[in-house]
C-alpha cells in the first residue's frame, strides 16, 4: 500500500491565508505602531533641530602642463644641451592627473594647510585651532591634562610637534579625508579638477579649501620648476663671475697700455702684458655672450614652468548648505521607528509560536 508523502510546498491559498493572518495581527497592534511612529517622528524633528547644517565649499582649477619641445625654443634647448647646459623643462611630470589629486589628499598637504593662519572671531589662529573649536574638542579634553594645554600656533613647523600634536593631527586628517574632503574630475573628458570641502562651519570650509589649493600649488610649482630654477641660478652666478673677470681684464688692458705709452720700439717685450690682457678680454667676451644667451633661455624655461595651477572658480559666501529638514525628520523618524517596532512584533510572535 502506497502512503502519501508529505508535501513541503505551500499552496497559494495557504500563502494568502498566512499573509492575512500577519496582516490582522499587525492591524491589531495599531496602537503600538502608531505610538512608535509618533515617538520616532518626535525624535526625528528633535534631531533636525540638533543637527548642524553641512556647508560645501567648491573650488575648480585647470592644470597647465606645457611640454617644451619642437619649434625654435626646442631647437635652442637642444643646442644648449649639446653645449653642456641642462636648462630643465621636463621635471614634475609625476604630479599629473590622478597623482595630483592624491597630492591634495595627502597627509602632508592637509596638515600644512591646517597650520595656515586665519582671522576668526577677531583672533589670529590656525585652521587646526578653528577645527578644534568647531568640534568642541577643548571641552572634551577638560579632564585630560596631556591634551588640555596643547596649542596649534599658526605657521608652526612640523619638526616642533610633539607626539601628542602628531596624534591629534592624525585624527583631524582622518576625519577630513574620510568625510570632509573630496578631489576629482567630474567628467573624465574635461581636464578640470574640482575640490569639495564639507564642514559644519561655513568659514572653515571656505578658508580650508583656498589654503589647501595654495599649499599644493606652491609645492607643485616648487617641485616641478626646481631643476629649472637651480640651473638658472648656476648660470646667473657664472655670468656674474665672467662679467667680473671681463671688467678686470678691460681695466688690465688700460693699465698695460698706460705703462707702455711712448715705449721704445726696441722694448716690445714689455707690451706682452697688454697683449695677454687683450686675449683675456676677447675670451671672456665670447664666454659672457654665450652665458647670457643660456641664462635668457633658462629664464624662458622657468617662466613656462610657472604658474601651473589656474584657479577657475573659488568658493563664494554664502556656501551651498545641506540641512536635515523638519519635515524630513518627521517622515524618516516615524517610518523608521514604526518599521523597527513592526520587526520586533513579528520576531516576538514567531518565537512565541515555536
Amino acid at each position: 500500500m502506497n502512503e502519501p508523502t508529505p508535501n513541503d510546498e505551500i499552496s497559494l491559498k495557504e500563502l494568502i491565508g498566512k499573509v492575512k493572518e500577519w496582516y490582522h495581527y499587525l492591524l491589531s497592534q495599531w496602537k503600538t505602531l502608531l505610538l512608535a511612529g509618533i515617538i520616532g517622528a518626535a525624535l526625528g524633528i528633535t534631531y533636525s533641530f540638533i543637527k548642524k547644517p553641512i556647508y560645501t565649499a567648491t573650488l575648480s582649477f585647470a592644470l597647465e602642463d606645457e611640454k617644451l619641445g619642437g619649434g625654435g625654443l626646442g631647437g635652442a634647448l637642444g643646442l644648449a644641451s649639446s653645449l653642456g647646459f641642462d636648462l630643465g623643462g621636463g621635471g614634475g611630470s609625476i604630479f599629473t592627473g590622478s597623482n595630483l589629486t592624491e597630492l591634495f589628499k595627502s597627509r602632508s598637504m592637509v596638515e600644512q594647510t591646517l597650520m595656515t593662519a586665519v582671522v576668526y572671531n577677531g583672533k589670529n589662529i590656525s585652521l587646526a585651532e578653528m577645527y578644534l573649536e568647531e568640534n568642541n574638542s577643548r571641552k572634551k579634553w577638560a579632564n585630560k591634562p596631556q591634551l588640555k594645554n596643547i596649542q596649534f600656533l599658526p605657521e608652526t613647523k612640523r619638526k616642533y610637534f610633539t607626539r601628542v600634536h602628531d596624534s591629534i593631527m592624525g585624527v583631524m586628517y582622518q576625519e577630513l579625508s574620510k568625510t570632509g574632503l573630496s578631489v576629482g574630475q567630474k567628467d573624465k573628458k574635461i581636464a578640470i579638477i574640482t575640490i569639495d570641502v564639507n564642514s559644519t562651519n561655513e568659514l572653515f570650509a571656505k578658508y580650508f579649501t583656498e589654503a589647501l589649493v595654495k599649499e599644493v600649488s606652491d609645492f607643485y610649482i616648487d617641485t616641478k620648476s626646481k631643476k629649472a630654477r637651480l640651473n638658472m641660478a648656476i648660470l646667473q652666478r657664472q655670468t656674474d663671475s665672467i662679467r667680473g673677470e671681463l671688467n678686470g681684464a678691460i681695466t688690465g688692458v688700460a693699465v698695460a697700455n698706460d705703462n707702455t705709452f711712448m715705449l721704445n720700439p726696441a722694448l716690445n717685450v714689455r707690451r706682452a702684458p697688454s697683449a695677454r690682457r687683450q686675449v683675456d678680454v676677447q675670451a671672456n667676451t665670447a664666454i659672457l655672450t654665450e652665458l647670457v644667451k643660456q641664462t635668457e633661455l633658462a629664464k624662458v624655461t622657468l617662466r613656462k614652468e610657472t604658474p601651473l595651477i589656474q584657479v577657475i572658480d573659488r568658493p563664494i559666501l554664502p556656501l551651498k548648505k545641506e540641512k536635515f529638514g523638519k519635515a524630513k525628520g518627521i517622515v524618516v523618524g516615524g517610518i523608521l521607528a514604526g518599521f523597527l517596532v513592526m520587526v520586533y512584533l513579528i520576531i516576538k510572535k514567531v518565537l512565541k509560536n515555536l
